[in-house]
């Protein structure tokens, strides 16, 4: 067996701590400790520790990229997988499918395709893996014109809580097919390989940004809702609550991306906004030319390494009253290095979502990012995060399971009927519970 594996019960502590915590991205690193750590460096150990989980009599968690908030994969008394070292990225030209393994990132797989000509809709920060992303659903790039990434999935292989490694798509095990999209943390599996429908490099991204002084947050945040965006413009509006980069007090920034074939049609849907955007902008940019891969390098300047984190979300009612309901999460950030955000999810939110896991969405997403440096800040922005929830919390349909933590509140993640479905497809696969699933629902239906 070439499966590399750190025993808590014999290996040294700076041993197994360092094999526990080092590719963790919050740094808020929780007080579960895992009987073992596995590394897997090719498919065969996957199914080897799985096997290995099932001799030793204890569970088995999942570590693709480390970015989960909760640490999803660190479990007490399981196995944590780690997939860290096992990498494996292959294209075929002639039918544009592009296969990975899941903790290959955002970065690494952008970086792959553009090379090639084409493209897939990766999450937003580049160091993001692509098996908890696209487990949960994948709100990735320009999601409200182009769909959610998980539906880009063609089949996966899987090892099963039993140790065999089989594949699912629509036709075989099609079952696990419809959880692997959406199901999260929930999925009953160990996902090995994901077979991925490409499409042609896009020619032309453009970005506008407008800075404003929380002064002007009504004015700002209501104009940039009541724009009328087509499906057609291709843009994907974002407001931030955040201290940008040299002022001393939260401003709003609102970010037009736009994703398209034609410089003309994307100038003319980003002047929409221009001719009718407020007056009062600190700084602002119209049109200005980037790419995929800029735009995901500026990400990581805003979720920086080395800090601690707390984050929480909410799929707002079509009705709500945005600009009200969000005003105190954009006005009382605890640290300048915290961060909110809400991005439209129209249109692809008005229509009917395939048959899979992935089975809630609305108008109006919202996510929050409590960030900082000391453990002697945790309580302040933790109760700012939940104080923030509370007031959403009415206003809410949902969650998004990809930033979400059982653990600290309740709220839907999947429709009622989806959930059902899913909780019947991970008693057939795993009826031993050997997957860990969702940290926060143990036990619970």
């Amino acid at each position: 067996m070439s499966l590399s594996v750190v025993w808590r019960h014999s290996a040294k502590p700076e041993t197994y701590e360092e094999a526990r915590t080092q590719r963790l991205f919050n740094r808020a690193i929780p007080k579960r400790y895992p009987v073992a750590i596995a590394f897997a460096k090719a498919e065969s150990d996957i199914v080897d520790a799985v096997k290995l989980a099932i001799e030793k009599g204890c569970r088995v968690s999942v570590l693709s990229g480390g970015h989960s908030f909760p640490a999803w994969s660190v479990r007490d008394d399981a196995m944590l997988l780690d997939l860290g070292n096992y990498s494996n990225t292959s294209f075929d030209e002639e039918t544009g499918v592009v296969s990975v393994s899941p903790s290959t990132t955002a970065r690494a797989l952008n970086e792959y395709l553009t090379a090639r000509g084409r493209m897939f809709q990766v999450g937003h920060c580049p160091d993001v893996g692509m098996g908890g992303f696209l487990l949960a659903g994948g709100m990735g790039w320009n999601c409200n014109n182009w769909g959610w990434s998980c539906e880009k999935i063609l089949s996966i292989d899987v090892v099963t809580a039993g140790g065999a490694l089989i594949r699912a798509d629509a036709r075989q095990n099609s079952d696990l097919f419809w959880a692997a999209r959406g199901a999260g943390p929930g999925f009953p599996g160990v996902v090995t390989r994901f077979r991925l429908r490409t499409r042609p490099a896009i020619k032309e991204v453009r970005l506008s940004r407008y800075v404003y002084a929380m002064k002007d947050y009504h004015a700002a945040f209501s104009w940039i809702l009541k724009v009328p965006f087509t499906p057609e413009d291709g843009i994907e509006a974002i407001a931030i609550g955040s201290y940008p980069p040299g002022e001393e007090e939260p401003c709003l920034t609102i970010a037009l991306v736009g994703f398209g074939e034609d410089k003309h049609t994307l100038e003319q849907a980003l002047q929409k906004a221009e001719d009718s955007r407020p007056p009062g902008a600190l700084t602002h940019s119209v049109g200005t030319e980037t790419s995929l891969s800029e735009l995901l390098e500026s990400k990581a300047d805003a979720y920086p390494h080395g800090h601690r984190y707390y984050v929480d979300n909410a799929y707002l009612k079509n009705d709500a009253d945005v600009v009200a309901v969000l005003a105190q999460a954009f006005t009382t950030l605890p640290t300048k290095t915290s961060q909110v955000f809400w991005t439209g999810m129209k249109p692809c939110s008005r229509r009917q979502l395939p048959d899979m896991a992935l089975s809630l969405q609305s108008d109006h997403f919202f996510a929050l990012y409590g960030i900082w440096s000391h453990e002697s800040e945790d309580s302040t922005c933790k109760a700012w995060a939940g104080a923030v929830m509370k007031g959403i919390e009415p206003h809410s349909v949902g969650a998004y399971g990809g930033e979400f933590d059982f653990q600290e509140r309740r709220s839907e993640v999947w429709g009622i009927e989806q959930t059902k479905k899913l909780s019947e497809i991970q008693r057939r696969w795993d009826p031993d519970a050997r997957i860990c699933g969702c940290l926060g629902l143990d036990g619970a239906s």
